[in-house]
Parts: structure tokens; sequence; C-alpha cells
């Protein structure tokens, strides 16, 4: 992580104050939670709508923290601690990521897109693994201020970082991307996630498609390649770019995908005699292998070595997660987000789960789909099968519009819709029989993990 004197954060970042007096002092990372300051931190307070985290400054300091920023426009900063006075915590936080960055000699590869972000990460950071010390971003932080936080928690012999760059807005990856600078840049897909703040899918791509200005020089993007609004965009471009994808006219496909319960075998046009296998469910997670395949290689290790970085990805929790069920079920657990595209990529990896003679869906609503929210929930329900689902549940109130869309398939009594979670998990209790493979999913404001912990086999 940063490890720097108060002279050189000086040096770093605009500061309003003198000191002279603290200059010698080592600051070794940083921490926002003045609750998490642990020994020699610099510690960054913001002013929000209803704390202002001014009011720990001295506490954190007290306990431990090296230094901290102060904001301008906040009166009576402490003259007696080490305290960096500048114009505004937030952009003094992203400059010192900035800067840092750029004195780093670590290879960088962006992530963004509407789904896979976090998935994609985690198979590349497996896969960068077998030849560079890598870090990657821990958790959700992948915005405004986690994207800062991971880079500066970079240590000086990283040689490899994977950075997850998330969005709500346009000009919010721009921002990230610039401070990244990724020598490669992958965008997993155009999905319908954030079309409340945006309005269109073309308004999403352009949003993503932001991750280019950051690119370093001779820099790589890589994309999906299937994805008509990618292509389109990306017809004549003027940097370097590679495309994966299920046809062939992507620069990496696909030539074979069998699944299993535990995952995916398959083999791809650039290693046709390599078989490898992906530990993780969903022939969506063949895409987002490909991509990260192909930054893999762009970094210098070759296809055919990829195997055992494959073999053993982990992935972040509730992202497509195997959790054994009472009474002999499986579970799936993939709710932490979901959109129209994931929700139908859910959907199909129960259909064609091999070795379950019963299988049950359990849906909830997705967030921030915009005017048509109703109807893309009853397309999503529209594409269930009734020959292979034996129940749908949904939960919430925009999951009752998947449960419409799915009744000329199931039909009205194997369809339950609930808006109470509790009477949700007695019904689904109540028609288990044993043995069954039921696929959570939801936006991750649902917290249908609450029903996966009610089922889980204690």
């Amino acid at each position: 992580m940063m490890r720097k004197t108060i002279e050189q954060l000086v040096n770093m970042i605009k500061v309003e104050n003198d000191l002279e007096a603290f200059k010698d002092r080592i600051v070794e990372g940083v921490v926002i939670d003045s609750r998490k300051a642990v020994s020699g931190q610099l510690f960054v307070p913001f002013k929000g709508e209803n704390t202002d985290g001014h009011q720990y400054v001295r506490q954190a300091i007290e306990q431990g923290a090296a230094a901290a920023l102060w904001q301008q426009d906040v009166p009576n900063p402490p003259e007696d601690l080490p305290v960096l006075v500048v114009e505004d915590t937030l952009k003094a936080l992203q400059q010192l990521a900035k800067v840092y960055r750029d004195e780093l000699p670590v290879k960088v590869v962006g992530i963004t897109g509407s789904n896979g972000k976090t998935t994609t990460k985690d198979m590349l950071a497996s896969l960068l693994s077998l030849k560079f010390n890598v870090q990657k971003t821990e958790g959700n932080l992948n915005n405004h201020i986690g994207l800062p936080l991971t880079i500066l928690s970079l240590k000086e012999d990283t040689e490899a970082a994977v950075i997850e760059m998330g969005m709500s807005n346009k000009g919010e990856i721009e921002l990230l991307t610039k401070i990244a600078s990724p020598d490669v840049a992958i965008i997993t897909n155009i999905g319908e996630a954030h079309l409340q703040d945006l309005g269109s899918r073309e308004a999403i791509t352009e949003a993503k498609l932001e991750i280019i200005s950051g690119l370093s020089v001779n820099g790589t993007l890589i994309y999906h390649g299937d994805e008509p609004l990618l292509k389109e965009a990306l017809a004549e471009p003027e940097i370097e770019t590679q495309t994966f994808g299920f046809d062939q006219s992507n620069d990496m496909y696909a030539l074979a995908i069998e699944p299993f319960q535990d995952g995916s075998q398959f083999t791809v046009n650039t290693a046709p005699h390599v078989e490898f296998f992906l530990p993780v469910l969903g022939r969506h997670n063949v895409l987002n292998a490909m991509a990260a395949m192909l930054a893999a290689h762009k970094m210098g290790i070759a296809f055919e070595d990829m195997k055992a970085g494959l073999t053993s990805v982990e992935l972040t929790k509730m992202r497509m997660e195997w959790i054994e069920g009472i009474k002999g079920t499986k579970l799936i657990n993939d709710a932490y987000n979901a959109s129209p595209t994931s929700m139908k990529a859910a959907i199909e990896l129960a259909e064609k789960m091999p070795g379950f003679e019963r299988k049950i869906l359990v849906l909830g609503d997705m967030l921030e789909l915009g005017l048509d929210e109703e109807l893309f929930h009853y397309q999503v329900g529209q594409t269930v099968d009734g020959e292979i689902i034996d129940y749908l549940f949904t939960f919430g109130r925009l999951g009752q519009f998947i449960a419409a869309g799915a009744k000329n398939s199931l039909g009205e009594d194997r369809i339950f819709a609930f808006t109470d979670k509790q009477e949700l998990i007695e019904k689904l209790q109540s028609v288990l029989m044993g043995g069954e493979l039921i696929v959570v999913k939801a936006s991750r404001g649902i917290k249908l993990e609450e029903v996966i912990e009610a089922l889980e086999s204690k």
C-alpha cells in the first residue's frame, strides 16, 4: 500500500497549510472510516448530508492514524494535529490515487460492463496469478471512492492489478479510468442496468466506452463482440481492440461448451486442443472467462497455460454460489445483483443444469430499470420453460410481473408470487420433496439471500 512521508504527500496533492513540523511522519495506507483507523494510516473524512467525518479526525489520530485530510470550507482545523487542509477531500483522495498509480510500474486491467464485472475480475486475477504478483478490487470498491482506495492499497511490488469500474451515470467511468490508467480495458457486455438513470442502452454503451479515455498509450480494449451496439460504436477503432463472443467473427469464440453440476468444460478457437474447465456455473460465464483469457494473453500468458488458472478460480460470494440446502436440495445463490440479461442467464442455467429431476426458480425484483421496468419483468417471466421448471416463486412488487409473464408456460398452480418474504419461505419449504435444484436471483436491494439462509442445511 502507499507509504509516504507527509512531505511527500504535500508534493502529490495541493495542500493549503504549513506541515513543516510533521513533514517526516510516515503515512501508510488510507482509511475513510475512523472506526477502522489503524496505526499509521491517512484518515480521509467526507462531508455528508447527515454526518460530517471531520468531527472524527481527532479521534482517528488518537486511535493511531498518522494524519488526516481536512476540507478547506470546514472551520477550525486542529493546528496541533498532522492535518492536511485541502480544497475538497474527495478530489484530494482521487488525485492522490492518480499520482500514486502513475508512480507504480504495475500493469493495470480495468473492467466495466453491465453484468459480469466482478466474476471477470476474479477469473482474470486467477489467470494473472500464474505469472505475476496480483491485486484486485476487493468487495464493491469500484466507484469514485472505492477505486481510489483500491489503487492506494496496491503494494509497491504488485505487478498486475485488476480494477473493477462501476457506474450509475454518464461521466463516472471517465473519472475512474483516468485515475487507473489501464493498460488493458474490458467491457463485459451492455445490459439494462442503469436504464433508470441513463434512459437507453445506447446511452449505457456511450457511458461504458468512456473507459477508453483513460487507456494508456498502446493500450488494448477487449469487448463483447456479439453486442451490436459495441460493434457499431467500434467499427473504425482508433485503438487496438480484441473481441470475444459465441459468434465466429470474434477474435476468441467458444467451439464447444459442456455443462456440469460444478461448472462448464469448454474449448476455444485460440487453443482448440485444450479442454478448459471453469468451476463456475452458466454459459454466460464462459463469455466472462474468454474476456479474462484475452486480457491475460495480452499480459503475456499463453492460452495453453491458462487451464490451471481457470480451474482454481474463486468467486466473490453470492455469484453463482453453490450451497447445500435442507432435504438434500442444492441452492444456487446469485442474489448479489440482477438485470434482465443476467436474470435470463440464471433461468437458462437452471433449465440446462444436468442431474436434477425437479427445479425451482426464486426470482425477485430487478431495480433501476426505468419506465419499462414492468415490461422487462414480464418478458423475463416469458422465458421460463414450464416443461423443465417445476415451480416459480417471485418476490416483490415487480416480481409479480415475472409471475404474470410465466403463466402461459407454467400455469397458475405452479407459480407463487409474494411480497412477504417469510410467507415465501414457508410455502417454498412446503413444496420441497427433496433433492431439488433451487436458483435464487434478484437485485441486491431485495436481500433474497435471506431465503437462502432459511433453506441452508445447518
